[in-house]
């Protein structure tokens, strides 16, 4: 069965609906009203083999800075909601991922401990006018919604959309991996606790 899980989320400066489905193929269908953004979503959508529906409102005339966050904390309820009690998956997920002349690194913990150790690169770099910034502000949303430990840095990289780029793919492939089912473990929760 498809571990999937649909989350909304109203406030007085976003309105989010957002879908996930871990067991995908990466099919997608993300609009937030903020162009780069989008384009993230829909490279860790693909990358992750996640299907992802992602429908976004947000007060983007004053800033982006609430609509990227909220969307991190509803996809962070969402991965939590679907891996449920993580029984028979990995847990841990590492990804190290080349674009271009950027390295970027990341590793997750699904341990209900969250955390977020970032080290992007220049925070005051932009995409048009999409600060790097935010990318921050999205992962430490989802790391805190998700329970995740979870460490992003750039190895080394210039420029401001491979960096970006590189760290949404490298982070789908390392959230894709903890979230696997190994068939080794059977029902077994992936720890010596006997709980996450």
């Amino acid at each position: 069965m498809d571990r999937t899980a649909i989350i909304d989320r109203e406030t007085t400066e976003t309105k989010i609906s957002l879908k996930i489905c871990l067991d995908g193929s990466g099919k997608y269908d993300v609009d937030t009203g903020i162009p780069f953004f989008d384009h993230m979503l829909e490279l860790f959508a693909r990358h992750g083999l996640f299907d992802l529906s992602v429908r976004a409102k947000g007060d983007i005339s004053i800033d982006y800075h609430h609509t990227v966050e909220d969307v991190g904390i509803v996809l962070g309820q969402a991965v939590k909601s679907a891996v449920g009690d993580k029984a028979g998956m990995n847990r841990y997920g590492f990804f190290i991922l080349p674009m271009d002349e950027t390295l970027v690194r990341v590793a997750i913990d699904l341990c209900n401990r969250p955390i977020l150790v970032y080290q992007l690169g220049d925070q005051n770099a932009r995409i048009r006018d999409f600060n790097l910034s935010l990318c921050k502000e999205f992962f430490q949303a989802f790391a805190n919604e998700s329970g995740s430990n979870l460490h992003i840095k750039l190895e080394y990289g210039d420029e401001p959309h491979h960096i970006a780029e590189a760290a949404f793919k490298c982070f789908a492939k390392a959230l894709s991996m903890s979230v696997a089912k190994d068939p080794r473990r059977g029902n077994n929760i992936p720890s010596t606790k006997g709980s996450i």
